[in-house]
């Protein structure tokens, strides 16, 4: 049976209509995860999944030559403070280690890594690592306090030898999957994580670590969507999945990629049955490859309508993907947008605190409150410096329409009826 700390639910009920118990009772059916080391005290928790708000994951990291510790942690308060519900620490280097240590220490929401790359960065020939490498890595930064792993299992050896046809245009575009695929072709052996999962189940479940089962062939081209090397893949993971939670693992299952918008319901709805309902961690989707530069946009789009449809977890998307590596405004643009992303399908979802906060701004904006229609705004910060750049001669008012104001017009129109 999953056992998750009181204080967890407590403060992840905080944020939800949902009760504490409501939140229990999804969560032992593997409908919701509340990811929380055992190890490690969190101030502001989530639930994940079925009757919870949409969740919105910010994804920072060390990139050798590129970044640098104080940089990467700058990211993650502009992440947070922008709303982001979780972070994945998705470093590489010499100095990941050091870097993970101080966001546990510093970081307030539930913190993922994808151990692949601490194991792909220790000293030595990646390609001569030893099973049980991979194992110590996974104790290592449960023993820190890591809340959700991203562990990459469903990628096989024969799934390999498929890719090596060459069925696609972009190949592998997870880099996790990409690491175990070349360990894989190149010992002729399983990927470890498969061999090994009875272990990876026993130090999730001790440390009380989520299970993020990463897809690491997740189309990253359009033409590539919903293909079979995907689909096989994933119906591996609703096996692994059921195996884990049998085990009393929590487990959230990640998804696509570059999808179509008319292929995305499907996908939701196939990996709500695949998966046994386990929540669904989308990346994206992104819905065009045409748009370098704008992917912010793009996910967003594609993640609200997965959003609308079932999927629970958002991974933002920056203005930078595809381009490089995020710097600070990067970071807050991808995570406002996923959070639009995530609000607009709450609605539609029946998120009752969504549609009410969407009703008091409203009220605010037919009163012309600007105060408290920016307090009610997911980025209160970007309307209240486009007003005061552009100040109208009536407070009540935009320099839009400033004497041409509809609200003021009808207004007086009706005033002057009554009188």
């Amino acid at each position: 049976m999953i056992k998750v700390k009181e204080s967890l639910l407590k403060g992840a009920a905080e944020q939800e209509d949902a009760g504490i118990d409501q939140i229990r009772e999804n969560l032992l059916r593997g409908w919701v995860v509340v990811p929380g080391n055992n190890r490690r005290d969190i101030a502001k928790p989530c639930a994940i999944g079925k009757g919870m708000t949409t969740k919105v994951n910010a994804n920072i990291g060390l990139s050798p030559g590129h970044s640098s510790i104080s940089k990467e942690m700058k990211k993650m308060e502009v992440a947070c403070k922008a709303g982001a519900d979780a972070l994945m620490d998705l470093s590489t280097g010499p100095e990941l280690g050091e870097l993970r240590k101080k966001i546990l220490s510093d970081c307030p929401v539930p913190v993922g890594t994808v151990p692949i790359y601490e194991i792909a960065c220790k000293g030595g020939d990646f390609l001569s690592r030893k099973e049980s490498d991979f194992i110590d890595v996974l104790h290592q930064q449960a023993e820190e306090g890591v809340d959700f792993f991203t562990i990459h299992s469903g990628i096989t050896l024969e799934a390999t030898r498929l890719v090596e046809k060459k069925p696609r245009i972009m190949n592998i575009v997870s880099r996790g999957g990409a690491l175990l695929a070349s360990w894989m072709m190149a010992n002729q052996r399983e990927n470890p994580f498969l061999s090994q999962l009875d272990e990876v189940i026993k130090i999730a479940k001790d440390y009380n670590i989520t299970l993020s089962l990463g897809d690491s062939l997740r189309p990253g081209a359009i033409a590539d969507a919903t293909d079979r090397l995907q689909v096989e893949e994933l119906f591996v993971l609703g096996e692994q999945q059921q195996v884990a939670f049998k085990e009393g693992v929590q487990v959230m299952i990640e998804g696509p990629g570059h999808v179509p918008l008319d292929q995305i319901e499907a996908n939701v709805k196939l990996q709500k049955s695949v998966c046994h309902g386990a929540p669904f961690y989308v990346l994206g989707p992104l819905v065009t490859d045409a748009a370098p530069g704008y992917d912010h946009i793009v996910g967003a789009i594609g993640g609200a309508v997965a959003a609308w449809y079932g999927a629970d977890f958002l991974c933002y998307v920056t203005p930078a993907e595809h381009v490089r590596l995020p710097v600070e405004e990067d970071v807050r643009q991808g995570v406002i947008a996923s959070k639009i992303a995530a609000h607009a399908a709450d609605i539609v979802k029946g998120i009752p605190s969504a549609a009410r906060r969407d009703r008091e701004i409203s009220e605010a904006r037919a009163r012309r409150d600007w105060k408290r229609q920016f307090a009610l705004s997911l980025d209160p910060h970007s309307p209240t410096e486009r007003r005061s750049s552009d100040q109208p001669k009536e407070t009540d008012v935009c320099s839009m329409c400033e004497d041409f104001c509809s609200i003021k017009i009808v207004e007086k129109s009706l005033k002057n009826r009554k009188g």
